[in-house]
Formats: structure tokens, C-alpha cells, sequence
């Protein structure tokens, strides 16, 4: 009989300067990927480095979170570019963190867009081709991490780029299966036992129940938790010891791929 594993990822090294945004070691020694900040939503060069440090003593898989240039909004505007430009900015916070990975002696795995970038992409084909074509240049076997049953999936297909389908546990779903917008109240789960049950059951069961009652099919290669939501330790706990009592093992992408 197959074991049942998933991957565990959250975005992290989300500070800037001498501001710190969550827990990033805590958090890294509860999840098995880490989706590092690149400096165009947040995070600086020294905050990268020592994220990418933490990861490599705890074993933990390093992608880049990659961004629109939008610092003051953390990334999560709107903007309107054209795939050139999503492509240039993609590949370029590719090629930053790479570097830190490289120093540090350690792959750069994945590659997990943020915010605003996230959910244009996942909905226009036009973008999640330009993220997807930045993933394939910027090196072999690194994978693009997106959103379930988006574009994402069938433009990294079209590249021939490997991906890895994700779901939130900590994020309400639209009827359609994209999230709920942040602005609308209840888009993010703050209930760790909630967000448990819900990992749980997408993870075995491969089914999560949108804002309106709906139920969504999804099958998650990765369940994402937010680094730098309120109690984001302890939900993560949470959804590791829950995962691992339903006899889910936890393991990074690579050992899936």
C-alpha cells in the first residue's frame, strides 16, 4: 500500500531591515519548504541570507516567493503588467535567491509566486506562461508551486516545467476554487484546529469546502500555511500533528518529483 505524504511549505523571510515579520525558525523546523522573499514584496539581501542559512542547517527545502515590485502593498496590488515584465521580475528574484543558495551550498527547489501575482497568474494563461517560461530558464529540475486547478498548472506542462499543485489550509476557497479575496471577512482562517481538519481532509480525502458550502475537488502535492499570520507556530503545529496522526508523512517536493 502507497503511504499517503505531503509536502508542508510557508512564506517566509518576509522582514525588512530591523523589522521582523513572524517566527522563520520556528516555522522552518515545522514545515518541510520554505518560500523565501526575494526583496520585491519583502525582505533584503541580509534577511535572505539567513533565512536560506536556517533552511540548510534544519534540512528544510529552499524556494523562491517571487513578487511583483510592490514593497509598500507586500505584493498583494494589482498591477498590470505585460508577461515580458512578469518574466523579467520573476527571473531576476530567481536569480537573487539562487545566489544565497549556491553560497550556502544548497538547491534552489522551487519557485511559489506571491499575493497579487499569485492570483493573476492562476487565472490568465498570458501570465502563468511568463512565470512558468522564468522558472525553465533559471535552471533545471527547479519546480513552479501554484495554486490548484489554476493556469499555472497546464502553462508549467507547456514548458516543461514540473509543478506542484498547492492548497491552503489557512485560506478560504471561492466556489470556483480560487481564494477568497482578502478584503472580503473570513478569507483567512485564524482557527488552527479548523485549518488542521481542513488539511486533513484535502490531503486524505482530496476535497475542501468552499465559503459557500461548495465542494471543491483538489488533489495537493503541498499545503501552505502563512508565516506571518497571527499564531502561525501553532497552527502550523497543529496541521503537522493532525497530518501526521491521520498517518500522512511530511515530506519535501523533491522526494516526490
Amino acid at each position: 500500500m502507497d503511504v499517503l505524504a505531503v509536502d508542508m511549505n510557508s512564506d517566509l523571510g518576509e522582514g525588512f531591515g530591523v523589522w521582523e515579520i513572524g517566527d522563520d525558525e520556528a516555522v522552518i523546523s515545522l514545515v518541510s519548504s520554505a518560500n523565501i522573499a526575494c526583496g520585491y514584496h519583502a525582505g533584503d539581501p541580509s534577511v535572505m541570507r539567513r533565512a536560506v542559512g536556517i533552511c540548510a542547517e534544519r534540512g528544510v527545502a529552499v524556494g523562491a516567493h517571487v513578487s511583483y515590485p510592490d514593497m509598500l502593498g507586500f505584493g498583494r496590488r494589482n498591477m498590470a503588467c505585460s508577461p515580458q515584465e512578469v518574466y523579467d521580475y520573476c527571473l531576476y528574484q530567481i536569480g537573487a535567491l539562487g545566489a544565497f543558495c549556491r553560497a550556502r551550498g544548497v538547491a534552489l527547489r522551487h519557485v511559489k509566486p506571491h499575493g497579487a501575482l499569485y492570483n493573476q497568474a492562476a487565472r490568465d494563461a498570458r501570465l502563468a506562461g511568463a512565470v512558468a517560461r522564468a522558472v525553465r530558464d533559471s535552471g533545471d529540475g527547479i519546480i513552479l508551486m501554484g495554486l490548484a486547478r489554476s493556469e499555472l498548472e497546464p502553462a508549467a506542462t507547456e514548458t516543461g516545467v514540473r509543478f506542484a499543485s498547492e492548497a491552503f489550509a489557512d485560506r478560504t476557497y471561492m466556489s470556483d476554487g480560487s481564494l477568497m479575496p482578502r478584503s472580503m471577512e473570513g478569507a483567512v482562517i485564524h482557527d488552527a484546529e479548523l485549518s488542521a481538519r481542513r488539511a486533513v481532509r484535502m490531503v486524505t480525502l482530496g476535497t475542501v469546502t468552499a465559503g459557500d458550502g461548495t465542494e471543491i475537488d483538489l488533489k495537493p502535492d503541498t499545503i501552505c500555511l502563512h508565516g506571518d499570520s497571527k499564531g502561525a507556530v501553532d497552527m502550523a503545529r497543529a496541521v503537522r500533528e493532525a497530518l501526521v496522526s491521520a498517518g500522512v508523512k511530511i515530506r519535501p517536493l523533491k522526494e516526490a518529483f
